[in-house]
């Protein structure tokens, strides 16, 4: 399993619906995460360009994509970004292979 940082900014249309009828929508995408085989580990409204924030753990990029993919195809996002996460410790080991890797700059 990979978690991923997912990035929702709602449609016009969502917007005015969410606030004609305010609705926890955590609850609304959890099963369908886990449909894909993932879970949803947190979820944060956000002030920005984003208007929600969610950790997930997917089993694979192609669940975390299809999960993008079925987002925007609903129409209730204008933007979706999905971002995968390392952990610090994965994030040294790249250091590390990076360093041993030999690559060179354009001279």
């Amino acid at each position: 399993m990979a978690l991923y940082m997912v990035q929702a900014a709602y449609s016009q249309d969502a917007t005015a619906k969410l606030v004609k009828h305010p609705q926890n929508r955590a609850e609304a995408i959890k099963p369908v995460i886990e449909k894909l085989g993932g879970s949803l580990k947190h979820v944060w409204f956000a002030l920005g360009e984003w208007d929600a924030i969610a950790i997930v753990d997917m089993p694979d990029n192609a669940s975390a994509v299809a999960f993008s993919i079925a987002a925007g195809a609903a129409g209730g996002v204008r933007a979706f970004k999905t971002t995968p996460l390392m952990t610090v410790e994965e994030g040294v080991q790249a250091m590390k292979k990076a360093g041993e890797c030999g690559y060179q700059p354009p001279k």
